[in-house]
Order: C-alpha cells, then sequence, then structure tokens
C-alpha cells in the first residue's frame, strides 16, 4: 500500500480554507486528483455522482479518492456554483463564500494522482470515504490529525507547509484502512490485501521489481498452481499478473525519474528491462510519454510555487 501511495501521489499537498455563509454551494466536476473536505465548524452536504448525500459535522472529513463529480453545500435547495481552478497561492487565508447567514467553516484539499493510468489498487475504492472519529477501525487517528490539521491551519508556524502535505498523506492511508477494513471495496484493487496469496505475490513484486518473474514462478512461490494463481490474482486485483507487474514497473521507474538524478538506463535496468527501447516503449505505453519527457515535465512542476 505505501509502494502505491509512493509511485502515485504527487507529494504536494494543497489546502483552502473556506468560510461558507448560508445559502451556499459549490458545484465540482470531475478532476484528476483525490480531494477532501474537512468540516471544522457548522455542518455540509457532500454530494457525490452517484452515491447518497452525506452530512457531514464537525471533525468529520468527506474523501474523494478519484475525482468524481460532486456538489458540497449546505442545504438540498441551495444553488451551487461551478468551481474553475485559479493561480494557486500558499496563503492559508479563507475563502468566503456564500450569503449572510450561518457560518461553516471548511478545510479543503487536494493532491493529484501521477500522469497515465490510475493504480488498479486504487480503481477498487468507492467514490466517497467518510472520516470519522467514531468510526471503529481508525477513530482515535482520525480524531488526532483532523485536531493537528485544523490546527496548523488557524496558526501556521515555520514549516505549516510540509506538515499539511504530510498530514494529507496520512488522511489517504486511514481511507484506505476504513475502505478495507469495512468491507466497502468488494471486487478488484483493497480486496487483494485481504487474500494471503495474493497479497504475498503483490509484495514479492514490490520488492523484486527487477526479477524476470512469471507466473509460474510466482505461483510456486506462493504455493498455487499456475492457473488457480493466475484467475485468483485476477479476480481480486483486477489484471493479469504479468499486466500488473508491467504497470508496477512503469509507476516505480516514473517514481525515480521523478525523484533521482539517475540515467534512464540505469532506471530501465533496476525495474527488469534489459534495453532502453523496450523500457521506453513499455513506459509510454502507461504513462504516455518518453522517460525524458516525463522526467522534463516532473521537473517542471517541482519548480512551480
Amino acid at each position: 500500500m505505501a509502494d502505491v501511495l509512493g509511485a502515485s501521489l504527487i507529494r504536494h499537498a494543497l489546502y483552502r480554507p473556506l468560510e461558507a455563509r448560508a445559502p451556499w454551494g459549490l458545484r465540482v466536476p470531475y478532476r484528476d486528483r483525490a480531494s477532501f473536505y474537512l468540516v471544522a465548524r457548522g455542518s455540509a452536504r457532500l454530494e457525490v455522482e452517484g452515491e447518497q448525500a452525506h452530512i457531514l459535522s464537525p471533525g468529520e472529513i468527506g474523501f474523494i479518492p478519484r475525482g468524481t463529480a460532486h456538489v458540497l453545500r449546505d442545504a438540498p435547495d441551495s444553488n451551487p456554483v461551478p468551481v474553475c481552478d485559479g493561480p494557486y497561492s500558499p496563503s492559508l487565508a479563507p475563502r468566503r463564500i456564500g450569503g449572510r447567514g450561518a457560518v461553516t467553516a471548511i478545510i479543503a484539499g487536494f493532491f493529484e494522482l501521477s500522469h497515465g493510468r490510475e493504480p488498479m489498487l486504487l480503481q477498487g475504492m468507492p467514490p466517497v470515504v467518510i472520516l470519522s472519529a467514531s468510526d471503529p477501525t481508525s477513530g482515535p487517528w482520525i480524531q488526532a490529525t483532523v485536531q493537528l490539521i485544523l490546527t496548523e491551519s488557524a496558526s501556521p508556524r515555520p514549516a505549516t507547509s510540509i506538515v499539511l502535505q504530510r498530514l494529507a498523506d496520512v488522511l489517504f492511508v486511514l481511507a484506505l484502512r476504513s475502505t478495507a477494513a469495512n468491507g466497502s471495496c468488494k471486487h478488484n484493487g483493497l480486496a487483494a490485501f485481504a487474500d494471503s496469496r495474493v497479497h504475498e505475490a503483490l509484495s514479492l513484486m514490490h520488492a523484486q521489481v527487477g526479477e524476470p518473474w512469471t507466473v509460474h514462478k510466482l505461483a510456486r512461490r506462493v504455493g498455487m498452481s499456475r492457473s488457480g494463481f493466475a484467475a485468483r490474482f485476477t479476480h481480486l486485483v483486477g489484471e493479469s499478473p504479468l499486466q500488473y507487474l508491467a504497470r508496477w514497473r512503469v509507476a516505480r521507474a516514473a517514481e525515480l525519474l521523478r525523484d533521482t538524478d539517475e540515467k534512464v538506463a540505469t532506471i530501465a535496468g533496476r525495474v527488469g528491462y534489459e534495453s532502453i527501447p523496450s523500457f521506453s516503449r513499455a513506459f509510454k505505453r502507461w504513462q504516455h510519454a518518453s522517460p525524458a519527457a516525463f522526467r522534463r515535465a516532473s521537473a517542471s512542476r517541482s519548480r512551480l510555487p
């Protein structure tokens, strides 16, 4: 799980405090990023496309892991205004919206998924996850994380931006844990973590990404027949073992291109490719860009304010 998050998420979370006075509403279109809304005061109605509406109370978080279109407002009859992204500002000064009625204080945040297809292990998550201190599996951690976010946002101090970025990562992990624990992810993705043999195979591929794995070799290592392992893995993960391995190799290579100065040839060898042309073809298939172009784009993004 840690590997998947490290390779698939850009590390710069963005936060924006909102001071909303009734009547108020925001309509957010689909976006290739994860979003969350933490209610600090008042209440908010979160309507995610295809889901029942959720009423968020103080201290609760509505987490939208896959960028599904949604509406956030104070009441069902409040007219939501479309949200358009403007230039990013590091200021934590609240944005004021709505009318002159009761106040709802919200901290909105998001962090984008990396270029290319979303990791299959995250695709099985539901469109929305509600995090609450009453959660039987993660309640104390959610409560502590919420309090830290509220404190850092209200009184920025040295390195507050770094603290908030790390807390966004914590929220994603808590959402994954909650989803896996309550059984809301029944097909593909997180369901694989609950199966000991498929989990073991995933661990092998992640720990030894450059190994020349075959389905037969993986099946033997986890104590299953080749056909039985292939069927079980595909059912729980959502793709075949070798297709998953190919995507994981490219995801790991993208992380190395983004975070290190290693040569492309070195990275290709580390993730199991014997030649640069074959590595480049695989990389472009999944990331829709050549390794060199991906590295340039990542460097450009990291220089943004």
